[in-house]
């Protein structure tokens, strides 16, 4: 589901990487937990993943058949996106002024899926998350625990091949993180996607199937 190559990031009107030559594969199925320090670059690392910022150097071959997006234009990035890769961040990102079933349908809409589709897929996911009936809730009315799985629906209802998380459970009690996780993990498996956490918390990362450490010299 993604395979990044001699990856390479250096910063702005600088010589210094903020990364250089990062390795990774992640199959189908497969969660693998990205910890490190703060400003080590996973945040950065994930951004270039996503096509959101451009590597200097190197390969990031995501989907089936693969796509290089370092390779692509702007145009074609954010098309690889709408079809390849939900996102759940820490901050939810779940929009305030829309309803529930209108924030998971945002990239249905983005992918051109026939309207049509939309209702029954929507319901579909939200039984899976166990927000069955919450289609017409607003955001506001929600718990964080609630919204993490709004979010967790939204980054699933196209079935991207890629789902890339951002410290997911860092704004959540340790159980409501829990069932999150667990939740997520059940959900990527379920859908064969492959999965990319950022994460601080050790116990987070214990129960992905790998874990890798961001260091000055790589990925270990």
């Amino acid at each position: 589901m993604l395979t990044v190559c001699g990856l390479t990031k250096r910063h702005a009107n600088a010589h210094r990487a903020v990364f250089r030559s990062l390795e990774l594969a992640v199959g189908a199925g497969e969660v693998v937990a990205l910890v490190g320090e703060s400003g080590i670059g996973k945040s950065t690392f994930l951004n270039c993943i996503a096509g959101l910022e451009t590597a200097d150097a190197g390969q990031i071959l995501i989907g089936q058949p693969e796509k290089d997006i370092v390779t692509l234009d702007e145009t074609a990035r954010a098309a690889l996106r709408a079809r390849e890769i939900g996102f759940v961040f820490q901050a939810f990102h779940i929009l305030p002024t829309l309803t529930v079933g209108q924030n998971i349908a945002v990239p249905l809409l983005l992918g051109r899926a026939p309207p049509a589709t939309h209702p029954a897929r929507i319901a579909e996911l939200l039984e899976q998350v166990g927000l069955s009936g919450f289609a017409e809730r607003w955001p506001a009315t929600l718990s964080g625990g609630e919204l993490q799985r709004v979010a967790i629906a939204r980054a699933l209802v196209h079935r991207p091949s890629l789902i890339l998380a951002d410290e997911p459970t860092g704004n959540l009690d340790p159980r409501t993180a829990d069932e999150v996780m667990s939740l997520l993990l059940d959900q990527v498996r379920r859908q064969r996607a492959g999965a990319l956490v950022v994460t601080h918390s050790r116990h987070v990362a214990s129960r992905c199937d790998r874990m890798l450490t961001m260091a000055g010299d790589g990925l270990r």
